[in-house]
């Protein structure tokens, strides 16, 4: 990486300790995968961490939860630590550097890509878990952010995920995206869970900012809600508050190298009236859409071509 882009990235102080996964790596049915059947029939979940491998809030709920010896009261459980060779580099004194080897592993669910001749680290790691999709129920894929943001869940396309994480209720807001990103699928994005006819779900949460200890505790209520939901921990749903529900209406590119926001917002900011100036793109404006516009995850420092925001409005339950 230039010395540009390092100065482009922002600076956050490492509040979460670091991980110790080698105990993990091997894994008891593929690198980094271990997988607990029940002995009484139920779904079978799975939770995924470090598909980025900065985001050490997922890898540290997860071996928590393999340190104290979590198995499923039925069904069978999955616990995914998903880019090992990446959170290889992460280090506490450059926490960004760290996210992927070669390539987003967030990007490349498509069979097309999976299929065809490229090679990467990523790749050749999402090779190795596909087939594990076809048998999996229902999957959490566990993130933070980088920049401060309200925690939220994504949904995708997929109206059972947007359900599923109503009822979770934590965090309490799901949006549903139907696009996506356009540089690549995500893994709720993947066939496997959005297929016509498939019942399978898929939800990905947004926990917080990356190494605040906050994440980490949004992280396991969120997956603990889905363990008793699901019925793998006893002791039936967790009472939250139902989730209330957005839908992108407009995801922005930056266009420029120039992009820049008015003002700094937070995710979860939302923006009363509709024709408000949110930032400037070059000499292009970006301006809300709509009334009561919700941003979701803006980026206030964005390279040309990436995305800044999206914008959401909310849904009548």
């Amino acid at each position: 990486m230039t010395a540009g882009a390092r100065a482009f990235l922002p600076q956050f102080p490492v509040e979460l300790p670091v991980p110790d996964l080698r105990p993990w790596a091997a894994g008891n049915l593929l690198p980094g995968v271990w997988s607990f059947a029940s002995d009484q029939p139920g779904p079978h979940v799975a939770l995924v961490g470090l598909i980025h491998g900065n985001e050490i809030a997922g890898g540290l709920l997860l071996a928590r939860w393999l340190e104290q010896g979590l198995r499923p009261a039925r069904g069978r459980l999955t616990l995914i630590l998903a880019n090992l060779a990446a959170f290889a580099r992460f280090d506490p004194a450059d926490p960004t550097l760290s996210r992927f080897v070669d390539e987003d592993l967030n990007r490349v669910w498509c069979d097309k890509v999976l299929d065809g001749p490229r090679d990467s680290a990523e790749l050749r790691r999402a090779r190795e878990l596909r087939p594990l999709l076809a048998g999996i129920d229902v999957l959490l894929d566990l993130h933070s952010m980088l920049w401060p943001s309200d925690p939220l869940m994504l949904a995708g396309g997929s109206r059972r995920a947007r359900e599923l994480g109503q009822k979770l209720g934590v965090p309490p807001l799901v949006v549903s995206d139907q696009t996506g990103h356009s540089t690549g699928r995500r893994l709720i994005d993947h066939a496997a869970f959005t297929a016509e006819g498939s019942r399978r779900t898929a939800l990905l949460v947004e926990a917080g900012q990356h190494w605040e200890a906050a994440t980490l505790a949004t992280l396991e209520a969120c997956a603990t809600a889905l363990l008793r939901e699901t019925g793998l921990l006893p002791g039936g749903p967790i009472e939250h508050p139902r989730a209330r529900a957005a839908e992108v209406t407009r995801t922005v590119i930056a266009g420029t190298h120039s992009f820049g926001f008015v003002q700094n917002f937070r995710g979860g900011s939302v923006i009363p009236e509709r024709n408000t100036l949110l930032a400037l793109d070059g000499e292009t404006e970006i301006r809300t859409p709509h009334d009561d516009c919700l941003l979701v995850m803006p980026s206030p420092r964005t390279m040309r071509g990436h995305t800044a925001v999206r914008l959401a409005r909310f849904l009548d339950d």
